[in-house]
């Protein structure tokens, strides 16, 4: 699978699972909901890390819970 896709579904599993929109998750991360949307649509590839870091503190996990998924065990850099 290729990175920007596992980050992609990543964020929209943890979305789901923690019953939060994805405006709501713009707001709670402090990131504009633009950016978020963007890279969610396929626009913008590859987010910077502090991007999904400030996407887990509004999760309130870690960099390491985030990547911690089955969705990165075989990924490629596209």
């Amino acid at each position: 699978m290729l990175l920007s896709v596992a980050i992609r579904q990543r964020i929209i599993n943890l979305a789901i699972e923690n019953d939060v929109s994805l405006h709501q998750l713009s707001l709670d991360a402090g990131i504009p909901y633009s950016t978020l949307s963007s890279f969610l649509n396929g626009k913008s590839e590859d987010p910077k890390i502090s991007t999904i870091l400030h996407i887990c503190e509004g999760l309130d996990i870690s960099l390491k819970d985030f990547f911690d998924n089955e969705l990165f065990l075989d990924v490629v850099f596209d």
